[in-house]
């Protein structure tokens, strides 16, 4: 067993960092004496979580192009030139075994001048619609470890490893009871419960929808279990009742999934990921904003297996209700969503991902 280096980059959102230290976890269990370094970008989110997760990180002068002229736009050759000679710097001095990529603006400029030098790297696409940085790049790594079918559309097929996403490994097998679960958010063991997710910062719209249908919700005989994000928790937190939780935060997603009987969520990776496992009929409200519009395409992904309910935002108005109500009454369906999004679940994906490391290493 030798003493390997690894350089991890990725960032911009969870989306891209907890993968890659999901997949930093599983090759320092697989090999304790290996160094790791992080990649990312300076003022984002990665600087923060990273060190978090006990890992040293590297910040590159780097942002992706907006869609409209501004100043950053106006900027941006200059910090890819100065990301790519400090990338180059990192690269020579660190000498990786292996450069894993999991999407967003600073592993780019990373794996670029990794593969320049010859050295090995894996790219990790979390969404059913490829990334841009994933896109340029994938004619110069040696795998691409892919969530979906139907990738080739994006990448060369023999680079193409359908691996799933990493989760959170408490989330691989929900050990929370659904009592224990109830009893910790303080619910009704005699009513159903609805898990509300917008992402750790929320999401406007569906905060919206939530506020509006909370003495709906509760004519149906539901409780609530309501993330609303802590740049919304000052807005909502006046909803807390007996049958409406709110939290700006849920640090126990394991308790919340065991509680939850149905989902409202955001559409992104890593959230469809973690709902396959958990296998709980699901409506998905997908973010529009996001780059090429790679939400909308998850959640299709699984609404194609007949294993969510899919709503965009604006058919909310018109068609929430009743989308909503044809799953609460209907037992038959609920136990065919559940089994559907259930079937499409890869809980080893951490680990294959790191089995094709390895062999890039060996």
């Amino acid at each position: 067993m030798g003493s390997y280096r690894f350089i991890l980059s990725g960032g911009g959102t969870g989306g891209h960092i907890y993968p890659a230290i999901a997949i930093a976890n599983e090759l320092k269990r697989r090999y304790p004496d290996a160094e790791f370094l992080f990649v990312g970008a300076k003022d984002r989110m990665e600087m923060e979580k990273v060190p978090q997760a006990g890992y040293k990180i590297e910040g590159l002068w780097i942002t992706g192009i907006q869609r409209k002229l501004t100043l950053k736009n106006l900027l941006f050759p200059i910090k890819l030139i100065s990301s790519l000679m400090r990338a180059n710097s990192i690269v020579s001095k660190f000498k990786p075994h292996v450069v894993i990529g999991t999407g967003g603006f600073a592993s780019g400029p990373l794996l670029k001048m990794a593969t320049v030098k010859g050295i090995p790297c894996v790219l990790q696409e979390q969404n059913s619609f490829a990334g841009i940085t994933n896109k340029l790049l994938k004619d110069k790594v040696e795998k691409i470890c892919v969530v979906y079918d139907g990738m080739e559309k994006f990448f060369p097929k023999d680079k193409i490893v359908k691996t799933g996403n990493p989760v959170r490994s408490d989330l691989v097998e929900l050990k929370a009871t659904k009592c224990e679960a109830l009893q910790y958010f303080e619910l009704n063991a005699d009513k159903k419960t609805l898990l509300i997710l917008g992402g750790s910062l929320g999401a406007r719209r569906i905060n919206q929808l939530v506020a509006d249908h909370l003495e709906y919700f509760e004519a149906l005989g539901l409780q609530v279990i309501w993330q609303c994000g802590k740049g919304y928790y000052d807005t909502y937190k006046s909803h807390q009742s007996v049958n409406s939780k709110v939290h700006a935060f849920l640090n126990s997603m394991d308790k919340a999934y065991a509680a939850a009987d149905f989902i409202i969520s955001r559409a992104g990776a890593g959230a469809v990921s973690e709902l396959c496992l958990v296998g709980k009929p699901t409506f998905f409200i997908p973010s529009p904003v996001v780059a090429e519009d790679h939400q909308t395409m998850n959640a299709l992904s699984l609404v194609g297996h007949e294993a969510a309910i899919m709503i965009r935002e604006k058919e909310l108005d018109e068609k929430f209700k009743s989308e909503f109500e044809s799953v609460l009454n209907s037992a038959e369906k609920q136990q065919e969503l559940s089994k559907n999004i259930k079937a499409l679940a890869l809980p080893n994906a951490t680990s294959d991902i790191c089995d094709e490391i390895e062999k890039l290493i060996k």
